[in-house]
């Protein structure tokens, strides 16, 4: 199993990024996916989490009607679209797959909020 994220990087408060995670390695459009933070100093949160047919899909209260978890099964790709941003969004976000009870993480994409 491999993850991989992308599209990190700096932006402004009010701001948005969109991140992917391209995964491999396992049968992707049968697995369910989620997004994680970790922010400096604190523990590891769900950020967002889709199904694996894309039907349905959860989110921290932190970032209800902020941030738009998709998917794409014929790219084996998931996305994170983040909009009005805020400082406190700040994190390491890595790409979370659980395959046969074991759980696989991305390497982690830096988003950092800042004037």
């Amino acid at each position: 199993v491999q993850l991989v994220e992308s599209g990190g990087g700096l932006v402004q408060p009010g701001g948005s990024l969109r991140l992917s995670c391209a995964a491999s390695g396992f049968t992707f459009r049968m697995y369910d996916m989620n997004w994680y933070r970790q922010a400096p100093g604190k523990g590891r949160e769900l950020v967002a989490g889709i199904t694996y047919g894309g039907g349905g899909s959860n989110y921290g209260d932190s970032v209800k009607g902020r941030f738009t978890i998709s998917r794409d099964n014929a790219k084996n790709t998931v996305y994170l679209e983040m909009n009005s941003l805020k400082p406190e969004d700040t994190a390491v976000y890595y790409c979370n797959v659980r395959v046969n009870w074991i759980d696989y993480w991305g390497q982690g994409t830096q988003v950092t909020v800042s004037s």
